[in-house]
């Protein structure tokens, strides 16, 4: 996985590395410019770089002088006066002004007007966003900025939407928060970033993956074990495969994780077997050995139909029971009913001590159900259970405002973790798995092929089978959101007509993917 960074974290591990490892700042700076021409040089000819007045204008001015020993001209604005800059910042933009005595591919602008003129004879092929870095803190959307630094990001967009430049922001796009995702107004939209040593929270909330684009990290010498405890990561097809547990060639189904699935009702006035159906058809598409539904006893002929391989129980107290000291993780909600009767189950099975100790995955109907019955979290002191909400349920969770809850997805996801003793992984786009420790897996893999009726069944019975299988229910939460997203990209050409119903077989698909499974290979436990 890919550690994430915040503002905060980030200041600290700069910080850490100029105090602890006597790394200098110009050191730091002239590595970023290194590495930053190294990833862009190919990119054009002509590079319009526009630098700001702080350490992200630094970089501008190595970069520039990099693109120039690599045979590229450059057009360098700078946004303040000479004395304006720090020394660090000012001994690289001296050093362009030696460079400019020997050097006719640089080109100074000193104002938007001078620019325009070296423009009209010397159009760019690459702009170069240095102008703000990770310092701007917003707390919404809109924040305006001023002066200057508003021209100069407007003009980044105008010559983005008028030219065929590419626009490459260097550590984050000027406007974008790092760590909340909120933009100011304006904000450079990015065709690609290229971050330093770690990529920002905010490239993944918000406003962050319209304006970052394709994010490139540049290795400038600040190692991740600077980072402090528990992290931030971006899941990956790597930690994915890490979390699913293939079958021992001399296995047998009771070796491969056993799931028990309460899901699935029906009342005069509506049918959810569906949902039962679903949840089953994902855990079996994950390869789970023995897998048992608890339903109202009219829909086990139909589930039967649908997913031979499924055992069915019925819907008591003590038919549960007794599977659930048998299985090695419990799905509970998906359609399962909101009658008062169901209710009553409910509680009555989490106050089990049994139920405190298993894996269990709380979905759908159980979600709906939690704030009715009284029953706190914290108290009934879960060992290893997730909760799967979407925003509408999280927000009855919470007791909060959707749009309050948008504001600041990571933040309210690991408050309600930690405050509750419990995992909670939010489905959405990114989807945010969090842990009562602090720690936070974000999934990006989900497209809009998910957005449809059942697709979260399908979800909460791919993690039960993560789970049972030997996962914690955080890592199968967070490996199974990221192939069930995958699976969304491969369930047909054109997301907006996918459908729960093909998710399955696209599960299988994507984990195949996941250990590039071929013919022959494809009884490999390797």
């Amino acid at each position: 996985m890919r550690p994430l960074v915040t503002t905060e974290t980030m200041a600290r591990a700069d910080r850490a590395t100029i105090e602890q490892l006597r790394t200098s700042e110009e050191r730091l700076m002239e590595l970023a410019g290194r590495e930053i021409s190294r990833i862009i040089r190919d990119s054009g000819e002509t590079f319009l770089v526009i630098c700001g007045k702080g350490n992200n204008g630094g970089d501008g001015f190595v970069l520039a002088r990099h693109l120039l020993n690599s045979g590229a001209s450059v057009i360098l604005w700078p946004l303040c006066p000479v004395e304006e800059l720090k020394p660090v910042n000012r001994a690289g933009f001296d050093i362009l002004l030696a460079y400019q005595q020997h050097c006719p591919a640089l080109q100074l602008a000193s104002s938007k007007e001078e620019l325009l003129e070296l423009l009209e004879s010397t159009p760019c092929d690459v702009i170069v966003d240095a102008i703000l870095g990770t310092g701007l803190s917003l707390a919404q959307d809109g924040a305006p900025l001023k002066g200057t630094t508003a021209e100069a990001v407007a003009y980044i967009n105008e010559l983005h939407d008028t030219t065929p430049a590419v626009t490459v922001a260097i550590d984050i796009p000027s406007g974008l928060d790092a760590t909340t995702g909120f933009a100011a107004e304006p904000a450079v939209r990015a065709d690609l970033t290229v971050t330093m040593a770690f990529e920002k929270a905010g490239f993944y909330v918000n406003k962050g993956p319209e304006l970052a684009g394709e994010v490139e990290t540049a290795e400038i010498s600040i190692p991740a074990f600077l980072l402090p405890e528990p992290r931030m990561s971006l899941v990956d097809n790597e930690f994915a495969a890490d979390c699913y547990t293939l079958r021992e060639t001399s296995s047998a189904k009771h070796q491969n994780g056993k799931l028990l699935i309460i899901a699935g009702s029906r009342t005069p006035a509506a049918s959810m077997l569906g949902a039962a159906i679903l949840a089953a058809k994902g855990a079996a598409a994950c390869g789970t050995g023995y897998l048992t539904l608890s339903l109202p006893p009219e829909l086990a002929d139909p589930l039967h139909l649908a997913l031979p391989s499924a055992t069915v129980i019925g819907r008591t107290f003590e038919s549960i029971m007794e599977k659930a000291e048998w299985a090695d993780a419990i799905v509970l909600g998906c359609g399962m009913g909101r009658d008062p009767e169901t209710m009553q189950l409910l509680v009555k099975l989490l106050k089990e001590p049994l139920f405190r100790h298993k894996k269990l995955v709380l979905d759908a109907d159980a979600l709906f159900l939690l704030p009715e019955t009284g029953l706190s979290l914290a108290q009934l002191a879960l060992e290893d259970a997730l909760l799967t909400p979407h925003l509408g349920e999280f927000s009855r969770l919470q007791g909060d405002t959707v749009e309050n809850i948008r504001q600041d997805l990571l933040g309210y996801a690991a408050d309600f973790a930690s405050s509750n003793g419990i995992h909670i992984l939010l489905k959405g786009s990114p989807t945010i798995v969090s842990s009562p420790e602090g720690e936070l897996l974000i999934s990006t893999s989900g497209t809009e092929a998910l957005a449809s009726a059942g697709s979260g069944d399908v979800l909460a019975g791919m993690i039960g089978a993560l789970a049972a299988k030997g996962a914690s229910t955080f890592h199968a939460g967070a490996a199974a959101a990221w192939i069930h997203g995958r699976a969304g990209d491969l369930a047909g050409p054109i997301s907006s007509q996918v459908t729960a119903d093909m998710l399955p077989g696209a599960v299988k698909e994507a984990i195949e993917e996941l250990f590039e499974i071929t013919p022959e290979s494809a009884h490999s436990t390797t």
